[in-house]
């Protein structure tokens, strides 16, 4: 392996919004601009990053080597029709793979942080599987894509929060008597007040304050990373303070707006003629936004973005006037 692995798991609180082909083109993106790339289908029991590939599912993939001894895993690579892009298919010819074992999922990460990569794009299955949830905790970085639909922000905050919990229950599984309250309380869900996790935390504290201070750097690690998909305006971006103070005060996290990608037509008609978006249609209004937040990866990735909503905001309305041709007010 050369140098150091950028993982990106890309995840959804939903099917629908575009994950798969956000994730395949972002890969695409980034492999244009000269890095080495692997896109990772580890949507186990749904796998379908390689249509957005404009690949067959005909290859050898994760499933396959979870189930056989005598699978060689760097052979399962696959060499793209993209320079510096490699494929990692999943399970689309081994079903009843959705759900591994903490053994397996341990084996599969290993292999995964051994790849020769610049970036690794994990694109993971919707919702919140314990798989799903386990893989977009490889980074403390990931991206969440969602739409402005109200089903879609509803289940991007469940997804968020199922992962915090996660990672709370990850930090304090040695304290067992801890862990088990917290387990019950995450079980009540008829409660009259919302379980959040400035609650448990609250409740950690009063037991164990070294534990709680723990919890709350962990929390504070994880820096998700919002992906607003499908958009038509950059007045839809208004909702941005609602979900920022939902996730400061409910989950204790931190989270970034990391790019906003205009509805595009052109989504839709390379999907049903099997196409590429970005190699087939090259100057499409989301091809374009996708390039952008590539290009974005490649210099903020590994830092902090200070303002982050106001800066989405901003650039959103300077596209929209530029692409558009309507001044935005």
């Amino acid at each position: 392996m050369n140098g150091k692995i950028t993982f990106i798991p890309v995840a959804s609180g939903k099917g629908g919004v575009g994950k798969s082909i956000f994730s395949a083109n972002l890969s695409i993106a980034l492999a244009k601009m000269g890095f080495k790339t692997v896109a990772v289908d580890l949507d186990l029991g749904g796998s379908n990053l390689h249509t957005y590939l404009g690949m067959a599912n005909k290859y050898s993939g994760i499933g396959d080597y979870l189930k056989s001894k005598e699978c060689n895993f760097e052979e399962l690579l696959i060499d793209t029709r993209v320079e510096n892009l490699r494929f990692l298919p999943g399970d689309g010819r081994t079903p009843f793979m959705a759900n591994i074992p903490f053994d397996q999922r341990l084996q599969l990460i290993h292999k995964l942080q051994n790849i020769d990569a610049k970036y690794v794009i994990l694109d993971l299955g919707a919702g919140s599987s314990f798989n799903t949830l386990n893989f977009f905790g490889l980074a403390h970085r990931g991206i969440i894509v969602t739409t402005f639909e109200t089903p879609s922000i509803m289940n991007f905050f469940m997804f968020l929060r199922n992962f915090i919990f996660r990672v709370i229950s990850s930090v304090v599984r040695h304290d067992k008597r801890i862990f088990n309250f917290i387990v019950d309380d995450f079980r009540q869900t008829m409660a009259d007040d919302p379980l959040t996790a400035q609650m448990i935390i609250k409740k950690i504290e009063d037991r164990n304050p070294q534990l709680a201070a723990k919890v709350k750097k962990v929390c504070k690690y994880f820096r998700p990373r919002i992906i607003f998909n499908m958009g038509e305006h950059p007045q839809d971006l208004k909702l941005i303070n609602k979900i920022n103070n939902t996730i400061k005060q409910s989950l204790s996290m931190e989270a970034e707006y990391f790019g906003f990608v205009f509805y595009d037509d052109n989504v839709r008609l390379s999907c049903r003629q099997k196409q590429v978006l970005m190699l087939n249609y090259p100057d499409s209004i989301a091809t374009m936004c996708i390039k952008d937040i590539a290009r974005r990866t490649s210099k903020y990735w590994e830092k902090n973005i200070d303002k982050s909503a106001i800066r989405l905001i901003e650039d959103t309305k300077k596209k929209y006037t530029l692409w558009f041709g309507t001044n935005f007010d």
